[in-house]
């Protein structure tokens, strides 16, 4: 694999049916808001194509980000729906890519995994892949950790059978501010310099 390719694997579980899941990770246009700590617009470019279920042949345009400070503009196409176990994208722009949803009913519970294979052509990341890589994979796991966590709230609401009851889920997680990665980054700073003169003021003892 070269440095600026990367192959993903993510599991989530969330109480519900693969017919509930599959209705809203099958909605693209939706991403923007219930998931918008990756998710900062999401366009249609070309609709489903005509006579054909659950969105296949339809292209997206996405303005994505993660907890690093650069974010990404890409799209994205439909290729195949296997509602409700799951559907597979085909994507292009900042990377290239093929992603492939699969849903499987365990009880009360769907087990989702995302299988996603893509190659870095954003030049930030493109470039620095063989120096980076480490840090990029950890910007897409916190990714999808927050579509997660997301999708079980999306999921509560969408169960809710009062406004009172809707009311209450609790609004999903927001994008990294770049002020708030400076803030924990000068905290890491601190601590990393305290914790030197500690071991400095130890060794003189």
């Amino acid at each position: 694999m070269s440095d600026n390719q990367y192959h993903f694997i993510s599991n989530w579980r969330v109480e519900g049916t693969c017919g509930e899941v599959a209705d809203v990770l099958g909605d693209p246009l939706a991403l923007a808001r219930w998931w918008p700590s990756v998710y900062l617009g999401v366009w249609e470019v070309r609709p489903p194509a005509s006579g054909v279920a659950h969105g296949v042949g339809r292209r997206v345009k996405l303005h994505t980000k993660g907890w690093l400070p650069y974010t990404l503009r890409w799209q994205f196409e439909v290729v195949e729906s296997r509602y409700p176990h799951g559907f597979t994208l085909i994507a292009a722009g900042d990377f290239d890519g093929r992603g492939e949803w699969t849903f499987a009913q365990d009880g009360a519970f769907v087990n989702i995994t995302y299988d996603w294979r893509l190659r870095a052509e954003k030049p930030l990341l493109r470039n620095l892949s063989f120096l980076m890589k480490p840090v990029f994979e950890a910007n897409h796991r916190w990714a999808m950790e927050r579509g997660e966590e997301s999708l079980k709230l999306e999921l509560a609401r969408r169960r809710a059978t009062t406004d009172l009851a809707r009311a209450e889920v609790p609004a999903p997680p927001g994008p990294v501010t770049y002020a708030g990665v400076a803030l924990i980054a000068g905290a890491a700073a601190i601590g990393g310099t305290l914790a030197y003169l500690v071991f400095r003021a130890q060794r003189k003892n």
